[in-house]
């Protein structure tokens, strides 16, 4: 192998539990149990990544978050992650007696490109004092994962052979040795993609559902812009358009000129008649008034002698009548104030009796 290959590295598009055991990718025997207990699921089939009951949401908007501070709850996490986009659903892994936090969690964005803005820069970012690693939802994007539990997973921290190669933490590194392509064509491993490496500072992509998923949300989003745009423009010309066919209309339109002279005539027909209304109502008053004093002459003129020989004038009746009712009340008033005085000084004249024949003695 060439010496450009030593700083060189490849990443897994799938999963093989004996591939992630080896530095290199090339292994073709367990060297531990639990990559041969990870190859037995594998291969028996005794593992279905879809069967989480608890997998929910888009796995191409969703990121693993790793390495947590087992003090990190949700609310911190979701402030953390919602610097990179808008945090949709955010799931916490806990264990199911005690109810800590397992380090790790998934979070899911509102779109594919927020997703991978979170998967570029919050990749080795600090949250509660502790350095995280971003990857994408392996569980429901990479063929043939196996967990960590099983055997599988990628990454660790062991230098004591178990670790997983193969992921955005530890890649594979080139070959210096020659592959047995054969032996690797018989397990169904990949080989290592000759001639097409990457450097370790680059960052691997995510799987996408197609090279133009991101693009099409851009350009939906231009799209729905472009169209609010042109419904404004089309409403401001529309009412700018009616308001000039309102002015021509109200200038010269002879249906509108038709419709203020009826307008017109209708009011000057409605002042005709109240004033008509208003005259005939005065008419009938000044008619019945005169009714009314033309009776009261009659009626005067018809009396008796013996009415005639009375007083007309009833007023003047009530305000003796009245006066003479004030007079007897006054009176009635001041002889009670007087019988009530000569109680009171024959009572006061008693005491005074009683108390000097009590002093006597």
């Amino acid at each position: 192998m060439g010496a450009n290959n030593i700083n060189s590295v490849f990443y897994a598009d799938s999963y093989h539990p004996i591939q992630a055991g080896s530095i290199d990718g090339t292994d073709i025997v367990p060297h531990d149990n639990a990559i041969y207990r990870a190859f037995l699921c594998s291969s028996a089939g005794l593992y279905d990544p879809s069967g989480d009951p608890k997998l929910s949401g888009d796995p191409y908007c969703t990121v693993f978050v790793a390495r947590l501070s087992h003090l990190t709850t949700e609310e911190t996490l979701h402030k953390a992650m919602s610097k990179y986009g808008r945090v949709k659903n955010l799931r916490l892994v806990r264990d199911i007696v005690t109810g800590a936090s397992r380090g790790y969690a998934f979070v899911e964005y509102q779109s594919e490109k927020e997703m991978l803005r979170a998967y570029k820069d919050a990749h080795h970012s600090f949250i509660d004092d502790s350095e995280v690693i971003v990857d994408y939802s392996r569980q429901q994007l990479m063929p043939g994962w196996i967990p960590r539990r099983l055997g599988g997973g990628l990454g660790g921290k062991k230098e004591s052979g178990q670790l997983r190669f193969g992921g955005r933490e530890r890649p594979f590194r080139a070959p210096l040795r020659p592959i047995p392509y054969d032996d690797l064509k018989r397990l169904g491993i990949p080989p290592p993609p000759e001639g097409k490496y990457m450097s370790r500072f680059q960052v691997p992509p995510p799987p996408r559902r197609n090279s133009s998923s991101i693009d099409r949300d851009d350009s939906s989003h231009k799209e729905s812009f472009m169209h609010k745009e042109e419904r404004g423009s089309k409403s401001g010309s529309s009412k700018e358009y009616y308001s000039k066919r309102g002015s021509t209309d109200k200038e010269g339109s002879p249906i509108k000129r038709h419709s203020l002279e009826r307008e017109d005539n209708h009011q000057k027909s409605r002042s005709k008649y109240r004033s008509e209304h208003s005259h005939r109502r005065m008419k009938s008053e000044d008619q019945y008034n005169r009714r009314s004093s033309l009776d009261k002459e009659k009626l005067y003129d018809n009396r008796s002698p013996v009415d005639r020989a009375q007083p007309v004038d009833r007023r003047s009746r009530n305000v003796e009548h009245s006066s003479h009712k004030r007079k007897s009340r006054n009176q009635e008033e001041g002889s009670r104030k007087r019988h009530r005085d000569r109680n009171s000084s024959g009572q006061h004249r008693r005491r005074s009796e009683s108390q000097e024949y009590s002093s006597d003695y």
